[in-house]
């Protein structure tokens, strides 16, 4: 009697076009993991039912194999070190991948409003204006820097640097710009190559 054939590892469709970086253990280095948990948390800003609508593509995106649940979903956002519930297990490459493309696809239904904030900012810089001058841009730093202070951990020497307004500001601009790239064409490989810039051995 032939016996039967072993089960062929299912990979969703979505993370074929990622292709496995080479670091040690085959799990994220620290710098990847805070990255990409702050490129979600910009994706969260922009938009108070991201986090749902997060959870809700990983259905969408046929990554429940990789990400199973709600509870998998944070506990793989955690294993940034500089939350306040930093989970101390490692981020698995799959995991990250699957957390890139989530937020790739959140992204691209922020296109329009990523571009029009980022314009915005630039038009108030160049007439030396602060961005409190526009309402949407100044809800979007106000909800990044909310939620990026409670969410991260004070008592961080890196999270100490962001205590005043400003230098937040700096950071959520700057992820911005980010979220914008995630958009672009190719977007979801690109920001998955950035994650590891310098970190491939």
């Amino acid at each position: 009697m032939q016996a039967d054939s072993p089960t062929e590892k299912f990979i969703p469709p979505v993370l074929k076009t990622l292709p496995d970086p080479d670091v040690p253990a085959q799990v994220c280095p620290r710098r990847t993991r805070i990255q990409l948990d702050f490129v979600l948390l910009a994706i969260e800003a922009l938009d108070l039912y991201a986090s749902e609508l997060m959870l809700m593509s990983l259905e969408e995106l046929q990554l429940q194999d990789v990400i199973e649940n709600r509870v998998d979903f944070w506990q793989s956002r955690n294993t940034n070190p500089l939350r306040r519930s930093h989970q101390r297990d490692p981020l698995s490459l799959d995991k990250a991948k699957a957390l890139v493309a989530v937020g790739c696809h959140i992204a691209r239904r922020q296109t329009a409003q990523v571009r029009q904030l980022l314009n915005v900012q630039r038009q108030l810089a160049q007439k030396q204006l602060t961005p409190e001058h526009s309402v949407p841009l100044a809800n979007y730093l106000e909800r990044f820097r909310r939620h990026f202070r409670s969410r991260m951990n004070p008592n961080r020497t890196a999270i100490a640097a962001y205590k005043e307004n400003d230098r937040l500001d700096e950071l959520a601009l700057s992820l911005l710009e980010q979220v914008l790239f995630c958009t672009g064409t190719a977007g979801m490989e690109r920001f998955w190559s950035s994650l590891f810039d310098g970190e491939v051995a």
